[in-house]
Parts: structure tokens; sequence; C-alpha cells
């Protein structure tokens, strides 16, 4: 068992390279630190916290396969997310999800606490997020009058936090290419901390951008990246953007009907701003708890950060810097851009790259946190062509 554990190891981090940092030279290193920081799990340990995996224990389950909450011997709840031996496409998230998290330590990313492998068996274990996400706190319940405007301020200030260090700080940089509310889990402090990472992907340092197949969620999807598969920083830049005015509004983007003259959530943000109406566009529940100059600001930020040109777009260290800016100091916002929508088309639009792949599947409405108790199983059959539908939302498309 010990040559199979080791194996995984080495292949979970062959892809990480740490030149700069001698403590980070090879996978035999990594191995090595892991066993230290206990990172590997017996299985034995997690059958006796999942008592048996029970269905009573079962949090929810995906294209990876089943998520189950469990208890350790020194009192740490986890949740352990076991990978289906039928699932390809699950495998895959569930590799990167495991290679991309191995060296992530930060407040607002979620934690992965170790790794098990038991013969056929491959599991991840994180640490337990207690409350539910935004996704389903503002959009799937009449609770929304629990996120106040200071917790909706920490959860925009803690998302940004944690996506700089993904991008600027981690040991390799990080793209989420799933940033939407349903992917930020809420702890009991209602700090907020990222999460799923089966479809982020290590960008190269020396490098602006990569072509890469499409994969997201409709309304949170960056226009040049669902066009021609051009990723960069700036499309969690994008999807940061739309999260921060859900947020504000209460209302989600991709079903946003609220004014026939606005075509978007985004459209109906700008609209109001340039009239000088932004708080207008306030969830009205905030009405008591708003501070109206954050508020103005966040605004603000959130128009800058869905510009459709990227280059305009703030990168994430300019974001956290912004936010401490009062609105007439921040830059001027032009109309924002209309996020990225796959569908199929019965021809190409001029301009349309051969890289992209559209799909007939309809937006994620739900995509809630795999890590607390009131998530329901999602699970659904990828579809025998190469458009694939996936268990939360997200469409993934080979290019």
């Amino acid at each position: 068992m010990m040559s199979k554990s080791k194996e995984f190891f080495q292949n979970l981090f062959k892809p990480f390279k740490f030149n700069s940092d001698k403590d980070w030279r090879n996978g035999d290193d990594l191995q090595k630190i892991a066993q230290q920081e206990q990172k590997h799990f017996p299985f034995e340990i997690l059958v006796a916290a999942t008592n048996n995996f029970s269905h009573h224990q079962k949090l929810g389950e995906g294209g990876f396969g089943p998520v189950y909450r469990g208890k350790l011997d020194d009192g740490r709840e986890i949740a352990v997310k076991k990978l289906s031996h039928s699932s390809n496409q699950g495998k895959k998230e569930f590799e990167n999800e495991a290679r991309l998290l191995a060296q992530v330590q930060h407040r607002n990313v979620v934690n992965l606490l170790g790794y098990c492998v038991h013969g056929q068996e491959k599991l991840l274990v994180y640490e337990y997020i207690t409350n539910e996400s935004p996704d389903k706190i503002l959009f799937k319940s009449n609770r929304k009058w629990e996120l106040d405007w200071m917790r909706r301020y920490e959860i925009i200030s803690g998302v940004a936090r944690g996506l700089l260090y993904l991008h600027e700080d981690s040991h390799n940089r990080i793209i989420h290419r799933d940033i939407k509310a349903g992917n930020i889990l809420l702890d009991d402090k209602w700090i907020p901390k990222i999460a799923d990472f089966g479809m982020a992907r290590l960008f190269p340092e020396d490098q602006t951008h990569v072509n890469t197949r499409v994969a997201g969620t409709n309304g949170y999807m960056a226009p040049e990246y669902v066009m021609n598969g051009h990723l960069s920083a700036k499309a969690d830049v994008f999807s940061f953007g739309v999260v921060v005015l859900e947020l504000i509004s209460g209302q989600r983007n991709s079903s946003f009907n609220l004014d026939v003259n606005a075509h978007s959530l985004l459209d109906w943000a700008y609209k109001l701003y340039k009239k000088g109406k932004s708080m207008e566009f306030m969830d009205p529940v905030l009405a008591s708890s708003a501070v109206p100059e954050q508020l103005a600001s966040c605004i603000q930020i959130g128009l800058l950060c869905t510009q459709g040109d990227p280059h305009i777009r703030p990168d994430m260290s300019r974001v956290v810097i912004l936010q401490s800016k009062r609105p007439g100091s921040l830059e001027e916002p032009t109309r924002p851009a209309v996020p990225g929508t796959r569908y199929r088309r019965s021809r190409r639009p001029l301009g349309f790259s051969s890289t992209t792949a559209t799909s007939s599947l309809s937006d994620s409405h739900s995509s809630g946190s795999i890590f607390n108790t009131n998530t329901a199983s999602a699970s659904t059959s990828a579809l025998a062509s190469p458009v694939r539908s996936d268990p939360h939302g997200k469409c993934s498309v080979q290019s």
C-alpha cells in the first residue's frame, strides 16, 4: 500500500516546479514534506470518520463522485471527496484539484488537509466548511438578511485577497476559471474561502495568456475566453466583478430580468451608475446596514472588473488597493461586456476561433458548497458527444 501511496504523491507533484526555492526542488522532497505534515490519511481513519461512508454522512455528489462529512479523533470536522471508479471527467478534475491545492495555504482558499490512496480508492480530505455559499443564501432561500453589508463587504474583500494569492503569491500561479457565488464557501465566522479547483489551471509565469478549452459557468465567463479560448488571470477578474455586483444587488446575473432596458445585471449596474443612481442597485435588505461610500466604491470596482477589454480590467493587486479608495478617486468605467454564454450555434460568427466550443446546456443555477450539510446531490451523466455537462453547473468542452 505504501508503494501505491508513494506513486500517487509522485504523480501528484509532477507538474510543480519550484526553481526559486531549494525546499521545493523535486517530487521526493514534496512527498517527504507531505508525510511530515501528515498529509497522508490512512484509509481506515477515513472509514471511521465517515461511519464507513454512511449515506447519512453524504453531503453531495458530482461527476468526481460522492463527498462525505466526517469527524477525526482529534475533533476536527472534515469533508472527504471520494473519486468514483466510473468517472473519467471526474478523475481529471479530482487529480487537478489535488495537484493545484497541494501547496496552497491561504485564509481565503479552502484547505486541502490531505490525501488517501487505498487500492482503487482515491480520496481528498478537506476542512469542513460550516455555512452555505452566498449563492444559496442570496438566490435560493429567504435568508438574504443573514448577509448584511458588513458580511458582503468582507466576502468581496476576502475573495479579492484569495484571488490575489492564487494569481501572484502562491508557489505556482493559478487561474481558477470558475469563480462564482456557488464556489465561495463561508465558514463559521463567515470568512469566505474559494473552493472547487477542478477547472483550475497552472499559469506559466512568462506568458500573458494561454489558449485552452473553454470551461466555466454561464453568466460569469469573460467574453474573450468564451469566444476564442484566450485565458489569462483577467478571466478570473471578470468573474470576480460579476460576483461583486451579484452580492451588492442580491440578483443573479444569468437570470436577471428586473429592467427590460438592461440586457444583464452588469448593464443595469452601469446605467444606474451613469445616472448617479447607484444606490438603487443595492439589495433592499441592505438599506439599514449599507455604508454608502463602500457600496458605491464596490459597484465601481465591479464595473471596472467586467470591462470588455481585458487589458483595461485591473489585476487583483489593483483591486485590493482600489477597495481602500474613495469612489471619486477610482477610474471611470465604460459599459461592461456581455458575459460569455456558450450555446449551440448553427454557424460560426466572424472572428470565431477554432479553439472555441459551444454548448446547448442552460445556465448553472446550482453549484452550492459540497462542504456543508445542505448540499443536494447534483450528479449528471456525461453526454456522449464532445459537449459535456458538468454536475456543478459548469460547462466543460473539448476544443
